[in-house]
């Protein structure tokens, strides 16, 4: 339920909202992976949420930007 729950926050936010978000998550996991490097990280099943999260709001934005394109067209 959680999934479903937060594919329709992210339905919900604007092109530009997803965007910034995006962006913060690839921070994240940079940082993720960075601590995995060095060995401080404890949970690494945290990298792989990060990635399908990552993925979920990539096809969101795919998805507002081609329905923008067919709606201009």
């Amino acid at each position: 339920m959680k999934r479903i729950e937060e594919l329709v926050e992210l339905r919900g936010l604007e092109t530009q909202a997803l965007e910034e978000k995006l962006a913060s998550v690839e921070q994240e996991l940079m940082n993720l992976k960075f601590r995995h490097a060095s060995g401080q990280l404890e949970q690494t099943a945290n990298l792989g949420v990060l990635r399908k999260r990552i993925a979920r709001v990539s096809t969101v934005i795919s998805e507002k930007k081609a329905a923008e394109a067919k709606a201009s067209a």
